[in-house]
C-alpha cells in the first residue's frame, strides 16, 4: 500500500515536527519513504510511504484530513533506482474534473517515460479524496543533462490545460532528506526513498 501524509511543522523547520512519535525510519513494515517540503510554504511537508497494509491501518475509522491512501494510476521504475533529484506535484481538481485531470497527467507520464527515461515516475490519486492527485518524479540529473534533457520535471506545457480544471494552483514539493541521510555526502536521495 502507498500512503501520503500532509502536515505542517509549526514553529519549527525540523521536518519531523508534526509527526507521531511512532513514525520510525527503520520500521520493517515500511518498504520505502520519501519526505518532501513545499516550495511555496516551507512549513508544509508531505511524507510518502510504501508499506504493508497493517502499517497504514488507521487507529480510528475516520482518517486525519492530511492522510491519503494512494491509488496508483501509472508507475514507472528503473531498477536499481539511481536518482539525484526527486520532486512531487500535488493537484486538487474541481468537482467533476478528476477524470480529465488524471487523463492529462497519464498522457504526460507516457510521454515523459519515452522522452526523459526517468529513474522513477508515479501518478496516483487519493482514495479518501479522489480529487487529489500526486505526480512524483525522480531522475539522475547528470544523466538527464548528458542526454540534453534537463527539463525532466517540466509540466509547464501541461499547466494551461490543467489550471481551469483545478480548484487550487498545483503545489510543487522538493525532496527533503531524513536527518540521518543528510550526513551522507555521496547520496542526495535516501536509499529508503521511493
Amino acid at each position: 500500500m502507498r500512503g501520503l501524509k500532509l502536515y505542517r511543522s509549526i514553529g519549527s523547520v525540523d521536518p519531523r515536527h508534526g509527526l507521531e512519535a511512532d513514525d520510525d525510519l527503520l520500521d520493517p513494515r515500511i518498504h520505502a519513504r520519501s519526505r518532501f517540503r513545499s516550495q511555496a510554504d516551507p512549513t508544509r511537508l508531505a511524507l510518502y510511504t510504501v508499506h504493508d497494509a497493517e502499517a497504514w491501518a488507521p487507529a480510528t475509522a475516520v482518517s486525519e484530513p492530511g492522510d491519503h491512501t494512494l491509488i496508483v494510476v501509472r508507475e514507472f521504475r528503473r531498477v536499481p533506482l539511481h536518482a539525484s533529484a526527486l520532486v512531487m506535484l500535488l493537484l486538487t481538481a474541481r468537482p467533476g474534473c478528476s477524470a480529465p485531470v488524471l487523463a492529462a497527467l497519464a498522457h504526460f507520464v507516457e510521454r515523459a517515460v519515452s522522452t526523459y527515461q526517468p529513474a522513477y515516475l508515479l501518478l496516483a490519486h487519493s482514495l479518501e479524496q479522489p480529487r487529489v492527485s500526486a505526480l512524483m518524479m525522480g531522475v539522475h540529473e547528470c544523466t538527464a543533462l548528458a542526454a540534453a534533457k534537463p527539463a525532466a520535471f517540466s509540466v509547464e506545457g501541461l499547466l494551461p490545460e490543467l489550471e481551469p480544471l483545478l480548484i487550487l494552483r498545483p503545489e510543487w514539493f522538493s525532496y527533503c532528506p531524513e536527518p540521518e541521510v543528510r550526513a551522507l555526502p555521496s547520496r542526495l536521495v535516501s536509499p529508503y526513498a521511493v
